[in-house]
């Protein structure tokens, strides 16, 4: 009922705005020109032979966009995951997402130099003046993990004149959030601007068993520039940023998919369908995030009167962990430990009971306990990734305004980065932030993943563009990327655990921390890895101006993304924990790898660019077929081992879709837009779960839309009325490879045929969110009330399924939002 509203509501209000304002003038209405920089050169946004999503500044300031998922809901074709870990955003582009512990799949450029830590995408987007989508494969231009696309971030520089702003907002939730930006000439050659950002919320959802909300946020950044212009031809671009925040972290439910058990027992809770899960957070561990990040970039363009060289250099430090409560109590590992048994007696004597289908017995074994529970039986959780990085690219462009033009380019990148996940006893108390910590704590490490990764980069690249006729240009781009990866093992060889156990007796104890390093199961030990992936990325493209109004265009590019290196140990332990059930099920083997192949698209597409009505409505259609070989996805295990992330791959992948945008001028004061993306994804082809060939790409909503109206109407003294609504609908979404269909899970090894998993509803339906904004403006100031997901539209914002656990890891959306918000400009 409540998307039906929404629909209603929009299409009269369009229809209504369409017909009052249909009379305007094409002098007063005319949509100005874009100009963006997609192909790394200043162009008209109609003349880029590329589906090309442009947010200008004055549509980033009436939405209200400050973090990355309020542009991304404005781009029919796109969407964002970002639930786990602030630094964790997974950004799916036309079927194509990034996966979890691997490389992001889209490059992410901010005022030209590219970030290479998926990490940085977390941050506050302000001082905008442009933000592109490019859509596509984008690595003849881009390079590595340009395989979906290339987000485009151009802020505003400090000019000549001195200039200010302030913005102060406060919201529900105890929601607030504060900027402030100083810019202006520092000498006749030299401008400077600093800002500061700072933000806070306590969420929506709190835990019943620890202080804070799983959702909250606290967190700030600093940021400084410099542009000297060094002479007539020089420029030189400085900025440096730091950032810290603290959040909440693994805001997930488990929601099972056991409906065996839900007939037998007469539960339905053992079969409950994602969508219509009541949440609950009994954690008894603080889940905490922690992110700390600096960046420092220099950029020099200089004018060499046949062409323009550019030179950049990025240095970037990200160090990111969390805490959290285990995954895994029912599968008892703890059940001996004291403190396990004091925490159930403690929570029988206040008369707390658990979410169905868990129980709360007397003991541990007479428990049924999910993950995340208020018990200490589940342990905890601490993981960290932290990564430095420093990069460099070298281009000569040459001038646009000649038929033939081009440009040549080198690229290099160095990689160091750390990466731990690790499964500790719970003493009750405060959880230490080390990934090891000895046998002599009563917060012992029980499990362990810990590497250092090392990547090295070098790429080469051109572009050359002619015009054949003056309506008529043919494009090629070529790019060759080689990536040297190194593995090195840091898990203490001598460590032995507790409890958990695989080479004995169930949960005794004296076990190595990591299977691949039991000489039993691995003979060969954990040794160093190292591993080459390159790639030649070529991009043709022809583009046809039909008419002064109109341009169509045809493109065929190749993506690319490096493979890599799990954690060490992941092959060990699915082969002993996970493929026994899988094989005694009459299942073939879930083939993990302690690493990752590359991953390869190879894409085709065709479009078509318009205005019409004397300029007021633009167009912009496109359609496109994807091939990805060997897409990197991200796979969840939980079982008696604790819990282990890795990436794998799936073989084939095809992805069909085709996309249209609307804008229409209807006034000199009103501004409509209408967008969709429709998208058809298959799995043809998958060894590592052969049974899900037939599946859809997973992370890939079925289509999504977009309804926008935008009015500013002139009050007396100078001041302004100024609303907006923004209206996105996404369609249904599977999370996995895994969908509707049967699946082994670990509990067949004590119930049988029981514990067979299905999960047909793991499934997110289809939803549609409203946003709405309405202020009073003036030249030097303004106040805003504004809304998000004003009708309270309640969805998931993720699903991990992890098929062998028989359940999947559900995290919620956050509810309406409401606020004020005062701007005021010096």
């Amino acid at each position: 009922m409540k998307t039906a509203g929404t629909l209603a509501a929009c299409a009269g209000v369009s229809l209504l705005a369409l017909a009052w304002a249909g009379a305007a003038s094409a002098q007063d209405t005319a949509v100005e020109e874009v100009v963006v920089t997609a192909r790394q050169r200043a162009e008209n946004l109609r003349d880029v032979p590329a589906a090309v999503t442009a947010l200008g500044q004055s549509t980033l300031e009436a939405a209200g966009v400050a973090r990355a998922a309020d542009f991304v809901a404005l781009t029919p074709g796109v969407s964002l995951v970002q639930a786990a870990e602030q630094g964790d955003a997974q950004v799916n582009i036309r079927g194509v997402n990034g996966a979890r512990d691997a490389q992001a799949s889209f490059a992410f450029v901010v005022d030209g130099v590219q970030m290479a830590n998926p990490a940085a995408f977390n941050r506050e987007f302000s001082d905008l003046r442009q933000i592109e989508v490019v859509k596509g494969p984008q690595g003849a231009v881009y390079g590595r993990n340009a395989a979906a696309g290339a987000i485009i971030v151009s802020t505003v520089e400090p000019g000549d004149e001195f200039e200010g702003s302030a913005k102060l907002s406060a919201g529900n939730r105890k929601s607030y959030a504060g900027d402030l930006r100083v810019a202006g000439p520092l000498t006749d050659k030299l401008a400077g601007s600093l800002s500061a950002d700072w933000r806070r919320t306590d969420g929506f959802y709190d835990s019943q068993f620890s202080d804070g909300a799983v959702d909250r946020y606290r967190g700030y950044n600093l940021n400084g520039r410099l542009v000297a212009r060094l002479d007539e031809k020089t420029k030189l671009d400085l900025k440096a940023r730091y950032g810290r925040l603290t959040a909440g972290s693994i805001a997930y439910n488990a929601v099972f998919a056991l409906p065996s058990f839900a007939s037998v027992l007469s539960t339905p809770s053992y079969y409950e369908d994602v969508n219509d899960h009541d949440f609950a957070f009994q954690n008894n561990v603080q889940h905490t995030n922690r992110q700390e990040a600096f960046e420092a970039s220099a950029k020099l363009e200089r004018d060499l009167g046949f062409a323009t060289l550019t030179a950049w250099t990025l240095y970037s430090d990200i160090d990111n962990d969390l805490v959290a409560d285990g995954a895994s109590a029912s599968f008892g590992f703890f059940n001996a430990s004291a403190s396990c048994a004091a925490s159930i007696a403690a929570l029988n004597a206040k008369g707390v009971t658990l979410p169905s289908p868990q129980y709360l017995g007397t003991t541990a074994a007479g428990s049924f306990f999910g993950p995340y529970t208020p018990t200490t039986c589940d342990g905890y959780q601490y993981q960290k990734r932290d990564q430095s990085d420093l990069s460099g690219e070298l281009r000569l462009t040459s001038r646009s305004d000649q038929a033939l033009r081009w440009m040549v380019g080198a690229y290099a990148l160095r990689i160091d980065r750390e990466v731990g996940v690790a499964t500790g006893l719970d003493g009750g108390g405060e959880i230490p932030r080390s990934l090891y910590v000895p046998s002599s704590s009563a917060y012992s490490t029980e499990q362990l993943y810990w590497d250092d990764f090392k990547s090295d980069v070098a790429a080469v690249f051109g572009h050359l563009a002619y015009d054949f006729a003056p309506s008529l240009e043919g494009s090629l781009a070529l790019r060759y990327d080689r990536e040297e990866r190194k593995v090195h093992n840091l898990v203490p060889t001598a460590a032995r655990t507790k409890y958990i156990d695989f080479d004995g007796p169930a949960y005794t104890g004296g076990a190595a921390l990591n299977p691949g390093l039991d000489t039993t199961i691995n003979p060969g030990g954990i040794k160093d890895q190292k591993k080459t992936y390159d790639q030649l990325q070529p991009k043709i493209a022809l583009r046809w101006k039909a008419s002064e109004d109109w341009t169509l265009y045809g493109d065929w590019g190749v993506g690319f993304k490096s493979g890599g290196f799990n954690s060490q140990g992941s092959a060990a332990t699915v082969n002993l924990f996970i493929n026994p059930v899988r094989t005694a099920a009459g299942y073939k083997p879930v083939t993990i790898r302690d690493d990752f192949d590359k991953e390869v698209s190879k894409s085709f597409e065709i479009g078509a660019k318009g205005r019409m009505f004397d300029g007021r409505l633009t167009v912009d259609a496109a359609a496109y077929q994807t091939d990805v070989d060997d897409m990197q996805f991200f796979e969840f295990f939980v079982g008696p081992f604790g819990l282990l992330r890795v990436v794998s791959n799936i073989d084939e992948v095809r992805i069909k879709g085709a996309e249209l945008g609307l804008r229409y001028k209807a006034s000199p004061n009103l501004i409509l837009e209408a967008s969709g993306a429709y998208t058809d994804s298959e799995i043809r082809k998958n060894s590592v779960r052969p049974d899900t060939v037939g599946n859809e790409s997973p992370y890939t909503p079925r289509y999504t839309w977009n309804l926008a109206a935008d009015y500013t109407h002139p009050l007396p003294q100078n001041l302004s009325l100024h609303l907006r609504a923004d209206v996105r609908g996404t369609g249904p979404t599977w999370f996995h490879v895994v969908q509707d269909q049967d699946n082994p899970t670990v509990f067949e090894l004590s119930y049988g045929a029981l514990g067979r998993a299905n999960y047909a509803k793991s499934r997110r339906d289809a939803y549609t969110t409203l946003d709405l904004r309405a202020g009073i403006e003036a030249d030097a100031w303004s106040l805003t009330a504004f809304g998000k997901n004003v009708l309270d539209e309640d969805y998931a914002a993720e699903v991990i399924p992890a098929p062998e656990f028989g359940g999947s890891f559900v995290s919620p959306a956050a509810g309406a939002t409401w606020g004020v918000e005062l701007a005021v400009k010096f």
